[in-house]
């Protein structure tokens, strides 16, 4: 049974990188911490009497649901609105919603080195190439890569065979390559 403590240390040191995972496959930033926010929930409600080894494969798990729901959703949410649409006026906004993204800001301290702004730049490229992956490579590569979860944790959090693991991650990495590589990145 995982304590107390261990059970918030889990989640402190993996609310980052989960964030990160459902900020890429939600792209927008409030529904990114409301998804973590409830697998982390989920998490504590449900499986704190799991033992501690245990818990980083859940909630993995229960962090690729909560996105999965967030979508479905979503889906039933934008056929409500387009049926009963038909029964209202025809509102039309004028703004635009390009204009209404933010750009992502760096978390570190404003500093003028230029390896700093260098590095946060390469930084920033690869997280947009990640976001332009389709969504089974993306979430193979984050769980692999950034979660360092072997083949058969990261098949097992995404709910297909080890196989299709390898062959997102070997496409995701091809792929981040050469994008990397057109914007003439070498690393």
């Amino acid at each position: 049974m995982a304590t107390r403590e261990e059970l918030g240390a889990f989640l402190a040191s993996a609310e980052r990188r989960a964030y990160k995972q459902a900020l890429f496959a939600l792209r927008d930033e409030d529904n990114a911490l409301d998804v973590v926010q409830d697998a982390m929930l989920k998490l504590s409600e449900h499986y704190s009497d799991r033992p501690p080894q245990e818990l980083p494969p859940l909630f993995t798990r229960i962090l690729q649901n909560a996105i999965h729901d967030f979508f479905r959703r979503q889906k039933v949410r934008s056929t409500w609105v387009t049926l009963l649409s038909a029964f209202g006026g025809t509102q039309e906004s004028d703004e635009d919603p390009l204009e209404t993204l933010e750009a992502a800001e760096g978390t570190g301290a404003a500093e003028s080195a230029a390896d700093h702004a260098e590095r946060a730049q390469i930084v920033g490229i690869i997280e947009q190439e990640i976001a332009n992956l389709p969504a089974r490579q993306r979430q193979a590569f984050l769980l692999r890569y950034w979660e360092d979860m072997d083949v058969a944790e990261t098949a097992a959090a995404m709910g297909c065979s080890e196989g299709s693991v390898k062959t997102h991650c070997s496409r995701a990495t091809h792929a981040l390559a050469q994008a990397l590589l057109a914007r003439g990145i070498t690393l």
